[in-house]
C-alpha cells in the first residue's frame, strides 16, 4: 500500500468515526486532494486488500478489522498530544489511597472515554498467616484465612467424612507450624513430601485445603466494569438487537473479558484488540484498548476501555496509556 491509498484510508476511518456512515469517493473528495475517478481507484484497491467494504448496496465503504489494525499502529508508531487528560486524570483519581484508585479506574476511564471502562484488580494474596479449621456439620468444614495483613477469608470444604475436633485442630496445627508464610501453592509442592507421614484422612483434608486457597472464585468479583449502558448511544449497536444482547450477556458473564485483561498482563504499553481480527474479542465490531498498571516494576493488573471498533482511538489510546500510568505511579509511591 503506497503513501496515497495509505492516506486515504486514514482519512475514510476519521470520517467513519465520526459520522458513523459508509463514506463513498465524493465524500472523500472534499477532503483530499484527488478527483473522485483517483479516489475510486484507490478504493477499489483498498478493497481487494481487505482493507475497507461495502455494506449492502450502498456506494460508500467502511473499514474493515485489518483496515482498523492499520490504522491504530500507525497511532502507535507516532508521539501523542496527551491535551488535559493528566491534569483530569490527577484532579479526579485519588491518587493517595490506592485502593480506592484501583476500584475508581473504571468509573474514569468510562466517563473520559464515554464507552466501558474496565479494571483487573490486582488478584487477592494467597500467602496466609493462619489457617484454621472448624467444623460446620457431618461432611461440611469451614475454612478460615488469616493474610499476613490481617485479612480474613472463608471457604466451605465438603469433605467425605465426619471429622472430629481434634483432627481439625491437628490438621490447622500442622499448617501453621510448616507452611505459615507460604503461599497455597507452595503449600502443595511441599505438602506432597509430608503427606506420606500423615493419615490419609488428614492428608485429603489437607489437600481440599490447598485447593481451596487456589481458587480463582473470586477473580470473576476482580474484574470491575463501569459504563455498560453507554453501548445503547452506539447507533450500530442498537440497530442489531440480538447483538446488543449478547455483547450485555458478555458483560454479565466477565469471563471473555478477564481472560482478555489476564492475557494483555504480558504485553508492555498500550495494546488494542479488534473484534474480528484478534480471536481474544468475543464480538465483532468491538475493540478493546488496555495497559498494565503496577508498583515497583511489577505488574499488578490491567486497564483499559471496550467500545465500539468505531471508536476515536486518538482519544482513547492517551486516556488508557496515562490512566495505567497514574494508577502505577500511586501504587508505588504509597505502602
Amino acid at each position: 500500500m503506497d503513501d496515497r491509498a495509505s492516506a486515504l484510508l486514514n482519512v475514510l476511518i476519521e470520517r467513519y468515526i465520526v459520522d458513523g456512515q459508509p463514506v463513498g469517493s465524493k465524500t472523500l473528495s472534499q477532503v483530499v486532494d484527488l478527483s473522485p475517478a483517483t479516489i475510486r481507484n484507490v478504493m477499489a484497491d483498498l478493497e481487494d486488500l481487505g482493507l475497507i467494504q461495502s455494506p449492502h448496496t450502498s456506494a460508500g465503504r467502511i473499514p474493515t478489522p485489518q483496515g482498523y489494525r492499520i490504522f491504530v499502529d500507525q497511532l502507535l508508531a507516532v508521539p501523542r498530544h496527551e491535551l488535559c487528560i493528566a491534569t483530569t486524570l490527577s484532579q479526579q483519581l485519588p491518587v493517595h489511597e490506592p485502593a480506592k484508585a484501583v476500584s475508581s479506574a473504571a468509573d474514569l476511564l468510562s466517563n473520559l472515554s464515554q464507552f466501558v471502562g474496565v479494571v483487573l484488580a490486582p488478584k487477592r494474596a494467597q500467602t496466609f498467616k493462619q489457617i484454621d479449621f472448624i467444623r460446620l456439620s457431618n461432611k461440611r468444614v469451614l475454612l478460615i484465612i488469616v493474610t499476613p495483613s490481617g485479612d480474613v477469608q472463608n471457604r466451605i470444604l465438603f469433605v467425605s467424612r465426619d471429622y472430629k475436633e481434634h483432627e481439625l485442630i491437628e490438621a490447622s496445627n500442622f499448617f501453621n507450624q510448616h507452611f505459615s508464610g507460604l503461599s497455597f501453592a507452595q503449600v502443595r509442592e511441599a505438602l506432597s513430601l509430608e503427606l506420606s507421614s500423615l493419615r490419609r484422612d488428614i492428608s485429603r483434608l489437607m489437600q481440599a485445603a490447598v485447593e481451596a486457597g487456589e481458587s480463582e472464585e473470586d477473580s470473576a468479583e476482580a474484574l470491575v466494569l463501569s459504563g455498560e449502558s453507554k453501548f445503547l448511544n452506539v447507533s450500530e449497536m442498537v440497530a442489531n438487537m440480538d447483538r446488543l444482547r449478547h455483547l450485555f450477556d458478555l458483560f454479565e458473564k466477565k469471563t471473555d473479558w478477564l481472560h482478555l485483561l489476564d492475557s494483555s498482563r504480558q504485553g508492555q504499553g498500550v495494546q488494542i484488540y479488534i473484534g474480528g481480527d484478534s480471536q481474544m474479542v468475543p464480538l465483532e465490531d468491538v475493540s478493546v484498548v488496555t495497559a498494565p498498571y503496577g508498583a515497583d516494576g511489577q505488574v499488578l493488573g490491567t486497564l483499559g476501555v471496550i467500545g465500539p471498533s468505531r471508536m476515536a482511538y486518538d482519544k482513547v489510546i492517551p486516556i488508557v496509556d496515562i490512566t495505567a500510568r497514574m494508577l502505577s505511579n500511586a501504587l508505588s509511591h504509597n505502602p
